[in-house]
Formats: C-alpha cells, structure tokens, sequence
C-alpha cells in the first residue's frame, strides 16, 4: 500500500495505536519491514486454502520480535484475498489450547471479514441463509415453495458435516425458524450456542432440537460445519491465529500434556484433508518448539510434525516450511521503520514535520532507545515507535517552536514497558536507591 495511497481513517488508526504502544488493526502494511521474503509463500499458502486445501504453519521468534505483527499482517493480506479471520490468544484460564471448545468459541468471539468486525459470526450466518434463499430461487422455485427447498438446500449442503456434528446443522435449522417467527430472543440464544457460549437457555436449546453445551470433540464438527457456511456466504476459508503458545510452557506438567496432544490432534486433522480452507497458524518462542524441555519436544509425534532445519544461513531459510523464524529488527530495520512511520504521519499533519523529524534524527532515537535497552534492537520497535509518535511526532505538529533536538531527552519508566523490555533495561537506566 503507498502511503500516498492511505486513506485518513486508515492513517489515524494506524498513528493512534501506535501512539498507545499496541499494533495497529489495519495499515500494516506499510509497516512490515523485513517480511517481504515470506509474501509470496505466504499469499500462495492462503490461495491453497482458498481453493479448499488447509495449511499448518508455526512462526517462531524471541519475545518482542513481532510475531504479533506478523500474524495480523497475515491476517491482512486474508481478509483482502476475501477470507475470514480470527486471532485467538492462548491462555491457561480463559482459552486452553486442552479445551478446543474454548478455542472454537473465542474464534466466533473474534471471527471478522473484510466488510464485518469481531464478531462477525451473525452476519456471516445471514448471509449464508440469504445465499441459500438466492440460490433456490435461481432453479426456478416458487416463492411459495421456497421455505422448504431453502431447507432441503441447508440439509445438502450440511450433509458431511451432519455426519459427525448433527447439533450444528440442527440449531442452523432452529435459527432460521426463530427467525422466520420473528422470535429475535431465541434466535440469539441459538445464535450464541452455535458459537460455542456456554449457559444458553433451556428454551432455546429445546426450540432447535439440541442439549448440552459445546464439549472438546463437537468442536472440531462445529469448525467443519463453520468452514462451510464461511465457503457459501463468500468467503472461501478461515485463518485461525493461535497466539502465544508459548504459554503452555508455565502450567502445570498434565494439562501442558493435553494441550501438546490437542495440538497434534489439529495438525493431524488438518494433514487428512477434514478441515478444506482452513489456514492455522501459530506463534511461540523457539524454546517452545525446540530449544526447551516444556514445549513441543515433550510430544515426539507433534515434534517431528513441526521440525524445521535452522542450522543454515539465516538467508537460506525456507518461507514455505511448515515452521518460520523471524528474523528480529537491525538497526537498519528501525530506521526504515520509523521513516515510514514519520512519513504515515507528516501525510496528515503540519508541513514542518517531515523537515524536523529527518532521517538523521529518527537514526538518532532509534539508538537511543535501542541503548536503553541494551542495545537489543530485536525488542526495541514497540517502544520506539511509541516515543516516535507521542512524544516527538505529536510535539512537532501542534508546537512551532518545538525541536525536539534541543526540547526534548529520552526518558523510561518501568510502568510503560512490557516484561520483555523491562528485562531487557540497560543497568544505567535502572532507578537505584543508594542511601
């Protein structure tokens, strides 16, 4: 995307998010330095699940090397090829990786297209049955005739997935009747339980003919029957980011278990062809998946799945490996960075901002606050860009008389770094009480 090119919508989410320290949702773009090696594997990665093929794909990096970056630039480029997308952050108590039912429901949860934000789930089921409705009436049925031929249709096209998931295809059945019975309240409890909630009323369970609540293994039906469902409301697949895996490394040794093999269990479901149009992709540390005795070498099947030769040269490392490493940022990356970020923001503010914030000087923050840390340049994008925005780009904008050369000395305080940055602190930076 050029820059001359973004629209100020676009650059306002993009300044704003970087100015609070987070990666922005969209515009990212303009911001992927050092990614442009893995575009086109990527892109044809994506196109094979869009053709109803299904991909696996684990990227891995130190802390703060951008694997968050890097997923939702991925993300990006889905939404644009016309697929949904869902991120989900893997965490012990709120979505453990050993409950895929809660990983299915935190996917619905923060399910979004291109034209539809989190969560996109009820739109996409609209759609569907606006679809399923279009499509009748195309062979000819009679408007009279066309509730039951839009159900014989839903039962058609549901077929496979009715095999081994039957509640799915049945509470699609109970949505549209509630629907059509302009019962809106029941139509969203069903709604609700489609998406994996828990606690939904007995009424509207009894209404579309299902029980219980959504267990580890319907999980896997209900990803099937969503797939479809995504496929004919016009979005030919679905990439799932599962971030932070890394995480299971710090719970406790059973449940770390459970969660490796469920893991296993994914990959090898995707292997066998179940999931046509589904991308996954996954984050974590490389002692998650290698270097450590926690993570993936606990689970011999599931290591030899994801094993990825990174003896060679950096520079020889294959993007269409079932594993990635990131390469981390060099000072030469955070100056193009933040160039580029300098310039997402002069296309919308004063004249003299480009001309005080040169090259020179945005090569000069960037290794100061690569210093601060240590001089580790691979954790320093985060908050360079944070100091850029708020407290250099913002000043020069809204005060003539602002240098930040003369105006302005870097400055951190713990309370505005992460645990990585924070660990990463130069001893000189570190406040020490010496009385």
């Amino acid at each position: 995307m050029a820059i001359g090119n973004i629209s100020e919508r676009r650059r306002r989410e993009v300044i704003d998010a970087l100015r609070r320290g987070v990666v922005p949702s969209t515009g990212l773009d303009l911001l992927a330095v050092g990614l442009g090696r893995f575009a086109a594997a990527l892109d044809d990665e994506l196109a094979t699940a869009a053709r109803g093929g299904s991909v696996f794909k684990a990227v891995r990096g130190e802390y703060g090397s951008g694997k968050t970056f890097f997923a939702r630039w991925l993300a990006e480029r889905a939404k644009q090829a016309g697929m949904a997308v869902a991120e989900v952050q893997i965490s012990e108590t709120e979505t453990p990786l050993h409950r895929l039912e809660t990983v299915y429901r935190r996917l619905c949860e923060n399910l979004e297209t291109a034209q539809f934000v989190p969560s996109a789930l009820r739109s996409v089921i609209d759609t569907w049955m606006f679809t399923l409705e279009e499509d009748s009436l195309a062979i000819g049925v009679p408007e009279d005739e066309l509730d039951p031929a839009v159900s014989a249709l839903l039962e058609k096209r549901l077929a496979e997935v009715s095999r081994s998931a039957p509640a799915f295809a049945a509470a699609l059945r109970g949505y549209r009747a509630a629907l059509a019975a302009s019962d809106s309240a029941t139509a969203e409890a069903i709604l609700a339980w489609l998406g994996g909630q828990p606690h939904v009323a007995a009424t509207a369970k009894r209404a579309a003919g299902v029980r219980g609540d959504l267990d580890h293994f319907g999980a896997l039906g209900f990803l099937q029957g969503l797939l479809i469902v995504l496929r004919d409301s016009g979005h030919p697949g679905l990439l799932l980011v599962l971030d932070e895996v890394e995480t299971l490394q710090r719970i406790r040794s059973d449940v770390r278990d459970k969660a490796l093999n469920s893991l296993r269990q994914l990959v090898d479901e995707i292997d066998s062809g179940r999931f046509p149009g589904l991308y996954v992709l996954i984050t974590g540390t490389p002692a998650f998946f290698s270097e450590g005795s926690q993570g993936v070498q606990r689970l011999a099947p599931l290591a030899a799945r994801l094993a990825t030769d990174f003896d060679t040269d950096a520079r020889f490392d294959n993007p269409r490996a079932v594993q990635i490493r990131l390469p981390g940022f060099t000072q030469e990356g955070l100056l193009e960075l933040g160039t580029r970020v300098r310039d997402v923001y002069a296309a919308g503010a004063s004249s003299r901002v480009p001309a005080v914030v040169d090259d020179a000087y945005v090569a000069d923050l960037a290794r100061a606050v690569a210093g601060s840390l240590g001089g580790k340049t691979g954790v320093a994008p985060r908050l360079f860009l944070k100091k850029l925005v708020g407290d250099v780009l913002d000043r020069v904008d809204q005060f003539p008389d602002f240098d930040p050369r003369a105006h302005y000395r870097l400055t951190m305080s713990t309370n505005e770094l992460s645990e990585v940055e924070r660990n990463a602190l130069s001893v000189d930076d570190v406040p020490l009480d010496l009385s």
